[in-house]
């Protein structure tokens, strides 16, 4: 087993990545004039592509918070009774509650949005709550899962994640930052997670899980890749007074899916050795 400052150092640096991340996001598509045109224009493409997507997205998101607790806990609940792992079955719901908790205080307390004359003036809406209340639902049945499962996990739970912030720019009550941001919310509480059971010197998974989740990665950069397109159009866009708003709306789902399957790639890689 390595040293306990081994295994903690992974999960710091996580917790570190996340919160420099958020803060970018926060600072540039809320804080900024451009960052509010850019988000806006997805935010309205979402509304003009929405389409028949509108129907699941309605029945989805009314659904969520209570399938997302109870299937969730249903699926914990089954794995901690066959694994016996009851502590980390408890740290994880630790950190699902303090996830969703700092996502409400940061949204409504913390941050604030200045009117860049973009929007209309709306209050703040980043990180997003119903994005957070999937993902720290996906977290909590993956830090219980047995290390063999762990990647089949990471992936299901990413892409129920992906539906539902998607589904919340589809609803419009969301734009993306908002979403990614309430991903990033739940990672750093993940992270905080695993510097808790590396600490607690519980048995390392034997062996450890060999699959990186690669084709997640490249999944992920070519949703990335198409986001940065999107992002570099729908800028041009502003400043020639044309609008993409498909464009733009396709590039910040593109950037909401590189962001979970990404996460859940590095989630997996962080929590290989653990039990």
């Amino acid at each position: 087993m390595r040293p306990a400052p081994l295994r903690l150092l992974p999960f710091v640096w996580g917790a570190l990545g996340t919160t420099i991340v958020f803060t970018g996001v926060y600072l540039f598509f809320v804080r900024t004039y451009m960052g509010q045109v850019l988000d806006e224009r997805s935010f309205a493409g979402a509304d003009v592509w929405k389409g028949d997507l509108i129907d699941f997205a309605h029945a989805f998101l009314n659904a969520l918070p209570a399938a997302a607790v109870v299937i969730g806990a249903i699926i914990a609940v089954v794995i901690v009774l066959v694994r016996r792992n009851w502590l980390v079955f408890i740290i994880a719901v630790i950190a699902a509650v303090a996830a969703n908790v700092s996502t409400q205080v940061l949204k409504y307390s913390v941050l604030s949005r200045p009117s860049k004359g973009v929007d209309a003036g709306l209050a703040n809406s980043l990180p997003s709550g119903h994005t957070a209340v999937a993902a720290s639902a996906a977290l909590v049945v993956f830090l219980v899962a047995s290390p063999r499962y762990r990647p089949l996990a990471a992936v299901v739970g990413s892409v129920f994640t992906i539906a539902a912030g998607a589904s919340t720019l589809v609803e419009q009550w969301h734009r993306p930052s908002d979403v990614i941001a309430g991903m990033l919310v739940v990672a750093f509480w993940g992270c905080i997670a695993g510097i808790v059971v590396a600490g607690l010197r519980l048995s390392p998974a034997d062996p450890p899980v060999r699959s990186k989740l690669w084709a997640l990665v490249w999944i992920a950069a070519a949703c990335g890749v198409w986001a940065a397109i999107a992002l570099i159009v729908t800028y041009t866009s502003t400043q020639n007074g044309t609008e993409h708003l498909f464009i733009a709306y396709a590039g910040g789902v593109s950037a909401i899916a590189a962001t979970s399957f990404l996460l859940a790639a590095i989630g997996n890689r962080l929590y290989r050795a653990l039990a």
